[in-house]
């Protein structure tokens, strides 16, 4: 059971828990964040690439990367 903010019965493995739960939502959040971005680059052409001052390959490394990177 999740320790509810101001609550005087959490103990600090309540709070530890919770934490870390925030944390992994964060990752999570910032995963799929880069995710959506590597597939709005990937759909760039080479004109458009050319216009943010990306290289091809360098799009293709960024794209490449796996999702936690």
């Amino acid at each position: 059971m999740a320790c509810a903010t101001g609550s005087q019965g959490c103990n600090s493995q309540d709070k530890l828990s919770n934490s870390a739960a925030r944390r992994l939502l964060v990752r999570l959040r910032e995963a799929f964040a880069h995710r959506r971005q590597r597939d709005a680059l990937a759909a760039l052409d080479g004109r458009l690439l050319d216009d943010v001052g990306v290289s091809r390959e360098d799009a293709a490394r960024e794209i490449s990367k796996p999702i936690w990177k």
